[in-house]
């Protein structure tokens, strides 16, 4: 079988290793990949957002299944494009996507079927939105933009001057571009944070192992949101009774809701959820997996990940019984200097072998080139360091092991991953 992946990162690179133990599966391209995914796939350079180029592309080249994993080309609808070419697809078509394509969409959803989540506004003009602030008057409070924003459209302000910043900034100055036409201020929800994947067929949901992402640039949840500085799985704070009660307040009505919506959702679904005094509730959706969430959660799959992929597309999830690693895993990030903010890129990458990979961890690409066999940085988020061992404490000590073997000028990473709340 022939398998297109779009897309571009970490996330990508975990899937298309994941992919490769299926024997069917003989050749894998990915569009348009990076360095180091190039040692696991055939690299395409074609925009993933370029939906005509890649539907052209899988034609031409006989692609039988397309796994689009990016939020911008499913909200751009290209699953819906694969489809009318008769290619087989895992993916939220972009009726489906709208659940992280738009914040507002999703609120509005969860109010109306009643679905756990915090408290919140919608504004489209910042003046109502700054005096709505003012006269509520808590901190810390939430400001969302509306649309895409790569991870980063979330500002948490401390006092009235950062949450008057941060609308100005989204609505006015337009940081995030339209994404920043419509906000959302939410209360700021205490507890642990909980990243949880599913796969499902809009019938049958099954939950992945749980993870915890770590957002913030610095140790001890310090500095500016990212698209992820880090994960563990499973996470310690999902037990089986909080899980029970996601499934049956959370999970499952957001699938029935979509379906009620004339939105049916095929693909994986992300639940970013916090477990508050009150119960679990939702923090946000993504129409995909989740970066880097995904690097630690495939390598404890034990189930063929192309078998669940057909199910979910042929909507015969309910036959599988997915298994899971009894062990723990965890991904540290080595990021550019300066990221989220400005940094420099293209600067050569050292301790890794011909393949990209480094002694017994897996090292996922995020932000990578390779030139003359030299890896070079290309991105933020340069690599994901996993590594996987029978409780979280061996995980997170081969991680970091693997860690001090690479290294790249202005490289930092945090080193606090799985040991905070």
């Amino acid at each position: 079988m022939k398998v297109l992946v779009v897309g571009s990162g970490g996330r990508e690179h975990a899937i298309i290793r994941k992919l490769k133990e299926n024997k069917l599966v003989s050749e894998i391209y990915a569009a348009p990949g990076n360095g180091g995914i190039s040692a696991d796939a055939e690299c395409v350079n074609i925009k993933a957002t370029d939906i005509d180029a890649m539907i052209d592309f899988a034609v031409k080249n006989q692609i039988e299944f397309a796994v689009v994993a990016p939020d911008d080309p499913l909200v751009l609808g290209m699953v819906d494009a694969f489809e009318k070419a008769g290619i087989k697809t895992f993916g939220p078509n972009k009726a489906a996507a709208i659940l992280e394509g738009s914040k507002v969409f999703s609120k509005e959803l969860m109010k109306k079927y009643h679905i756990p989540t915090a408290k919140y506004e919608v504004f489209d003009d910042p003046n109502r939105a700054i005096e709505y602030i003012r006269s509520e008057n808590t901190y810390p409070t939430v400001i969302k933009a509306d649309g895409l924003a790569l991870g980063k459209g979330v500002i948490i302000a401390e006092d009235f001057a950062q949450a008057e910043q941060a609308v100005r900034s989204m609505m006015e100055d337009k940081v995030f571009g339209a994404s920043g036409n419509h906000i959302v201020v939410e209360e700021f929800l205490t507890g642990p944070e909980v990243s949880v994947l599913a796969f499902t067929d809009s019938k049958t949901v099954k939950p992945m192992i749980s993870s915890k992402d770590h957002k913030r640039a610095y140790d001890n949840d310090k500095g500016l949101n990212t698209g992820g500085m880090g994960t563990i799985a499973p996470n310690p704070y999902y037990t089986d009774e909080i899980a029970q009660i996601c499934m049956k307040e959370i999970f499952l009505p957001t699938i029935r809701a979509m379906v009620t919506e004339g939105r049916p959702f095929k693909g994986c679904l992300y639940f970013g959820l916090m477990i508050t005094p009150n119960g679990p509730k939702v923090i946000e959706y993504n129409c995909r997996f989740g970066d880097p969430e995904t690097q630690v959660v495939l390598p404890l799959l034990k189930t063929d990940l192309m078998e669940i992929f057909l199910a979910v597309s042929e909507e015969r999830l309910s036959e599988l019984d997915i298994q899971w690693d009894k062990g723990a895993a965890a991904c540290v990030v080595m990021a550019s200097g300066g990221y989220p903010q400005k940094y420099q890129t293209g600067l050569p990458i050292s301790g890794l072998d011909e393949n990209g990979q480094c002694g017994q961890a897996t090292v996922y690409h995020a932000g990578t080139k390779k030139e003359d066999c030299t890896y070079l940085t290309a991105g933020g988020r340069v690599l994901g360091v996993t590594a996987v061992g029978e409780n979280l404490e061996k995980a997170l000590s081969s991680a970091y092991d693997a860690v001090k073997q690479i290294s790249f000028d202005g490289c930092h990473y945090r080193t606090d991953i799985g040991k905070i709340k």
